[in-house]
């Protein structure tokens, strides 16, 4: 609860109404070399975070701003509809520079600020999906195995599941599916997060070092083997 305590802010203000063009054709220069601000302000952290943005739109450091004051309790009252305007109204150029990092913050946002209903929905699943995703890729590598290297049958151990749980089915099981598609549902219904939820679903789907695509190799593997077996007999 300490790090979510408020910013000072020292004055610091947001317009809810303001101009997004501007914002957008101008670039961030480079930052400080030090950090700028007394400790807990928000001066502080934006300094912190502006090294990440340099070379990109001011449009792309505020909506990052703005997530590191929607992280904090008590935020000002302007926040939260300024991002969510920004996401509503220039989706398509903060998909241009933000990398997959802060795509995965902008979504968690809307978990906690969105629009109640399908919206804060969308965004509260992003979130836990995307967090376990690190959580568990993570402690993966401690395997010594590559991200994009699927286990090999002959090493599964034969213990139980945690929380007594069934085993996942490689000939019949659809979990990772079912996991997935209501997201592409719900997106439907959340045109403010929608572009950024596809966008991060796509990049999801593209990417060779998850779950998701191990286990898509696993049933491959395990398919072939059988049509193998089949045919011998």
């Amino acid at each position: 609860m300490k790090r979510r305590s408020p910013f000072h802010m020292a004055g610091e203000s947001f317009d809810p109404a303001l101009k997004l063009g501007p914002l957008k054709a101008r670039l961030l220069s480079g930052p400080a070399v030090e950090p700028q601000g007394k400790h807990g302000t928000f001066a502080l952290k934006s300094s912190m975070i502006a090294p990440e943005f340099a070379g990109l739109s001011e449009l792309s450091f505020l909506n990052a701003r703005l997530i590191a004051l929607l992280r904090r309790a008590e935020p000002p009252a302007e926040a939260a509809p300024l991002f969510r305007r920004l996401w509503a109204e220039e989706s398509e150029h903060l998909l241009t520079q933000l990398d997959l990092r802060w795509q995965v913050s902008s979504a968690m946002t809307f978990a906690d600020h969105g629009i109640a209903g399908p919206e804060q929905t969308l965004g509260a699943s992003l979130k836990m999906l995307f967090g376990l995703i690190k959580l568990y890729e993570f402690e993966r590598l401690f395997t010594g195995l590559a991200p994009d290297e699927p286990h090999r049958f002959g090493k599964r151990s034969s213990a139980a599941m945690p929380l007594a749980m069934d085993q996942y089915s490689l000939n019949h099981g659809g979990l990772d599916l079912a996991l997935l598609a209501p997201l592409y549902l719900l997106a439907e219904d959340a045109p403010v997060l929608k572009p950024l939820a596809l966008s991060l679903l796509q990049a999801l789907n593209s990417e060779d070092g998850t779950v998701f695509r191990r286990l898509s190799m696993m049933k491959e593997r395990r398919a072939k083997a059988r049509n193998h077996e089949e045919n011998l007999k």
